[in-house]
């Protein structure tokens, strides 16, 4: 007997850029990037952006767009003043906390 699988499967990359709109899963996925090496941090702020959408952060923190792209990208080395705007167009910021296991 043969059954037909009517199960569609969804995309990891859109899922994950669906639930980063999320304000919450946002910040749980990027501080989870910073526990990681350095790149994850940039990438996971890249999907965070996108999910955001990169023309409507542009707007909020007077970046433009390309500017944005290329701060986020594999080699982006963006500023302390840029990353705290895009943050903060997002309503999160950068914050120190005592480190435990030191």
């Amino acid at each position: 007997m043969n059954q037909s699988n009517n199960k569609t499967s969804i995309n990891y990359q859109d899922y994950l850029i669906e639930s980063l709109k999320d304000p919450d899963e946002a910040m749980a996925y990027l501080n989870a990037a910073l526990e990681e090496k350095e790149d994850s941090f940039l990438l996971a702020l890249h999907n965070v952006a996108q999910a955001w959408g990169f023309s409507n952060l542009a707007d909020k923190t007077g970046l433009d767009r390309a500017g944005l792209y290329r701060m986020l990208s594999t080699g982006g080395n963006p500023k302390l003043k840029s990353l705290h705007s895009l943050l903060h167009a997002m309503g999160l910021r950068i914050a120190i906390v005592k480190d435990t296991a030191a």
